[in-house]
């Protein structure tokens, strides 16, 4: 058996009814509600001057990579919500264009990022338990989703609060003190 198929088959003896499913999914976003703080923090930690900063040629840059976390959250919702997932290139780009600075990026992610999870809330628990393709690459119930955009947002988030000290900014408190948050 692949490891595709094996998972569905997981998935199956794993699945939610859309009650646990709905119920699951209003637990984790109101986790992710719960990380805008810290993640309107890191982004917002960012230097406009140094925004251009990489770890590494392979890296993105502090600025690349503060402008996916702030639309990438907003795709994954949009996309849940409308039970599919589908990448424009020049809809992302033209997403991200509309940044000029670090405190645009921030601004429209505490406008915007809690809209978007009111109207994920907002879907019916049929919905949440119903499975949907990503790419093509796996099927699961939007509720999983959910999780997967949750952590994909950690995730990044996780990588910029790393660039922090050597942009010469501080790293603010996440899920705990920070040592440049101590006084």
């Amino acid at each position: 058996m692949n490891v595709e198929a094996d998972r569905q088959v997981r998935l199956k003896e794993d699945a939610m009814n859309p009650e646990q499913a709905k119920a699951a999914a209003d637990m984790v976003a109101g986790m992710w509600e719960g990380e805008l703080r810290a993640t309107c923090e890191v982004l917002g930690a960012v230097k406009d001057d140094n925004r251009s900063y990489k770890p590494d040629a392979k890296s993105r840059s502090a600025w690349e990579l503060a402008t996916h976390i702030a639309t990438a959250d907003v795709w994954f919702i949009d996309s849940i919500i409308a039970g599919k997932f589908v990448w424009d290139e020049t809809a992302a780009k033209q997403a991200e264009s509309q940044f000029k600075t670090v405190a645009d990026v921030v601004a429209f992610y505490q406008k915007t990022f809690p809209e978007k999870l009111k109207a994920l809330r907002a879907l019916p628990a049929d919905k949440m338990a119903e499975t949907i393709d990503f790419f093509g690459m796996m099927k699961m119930p939007r509720v999983n989703f959910v999780v997967f955009a949750n952590n994909h947002s950690i995730h990044h988030r996780g990588q910029l609060a790393a660039y922090l000290r050597p942009l010469g900014s501080k790293v603010p408190n996440i899920y705990g003190p920070s040592a440049d948050a101590e006084k």
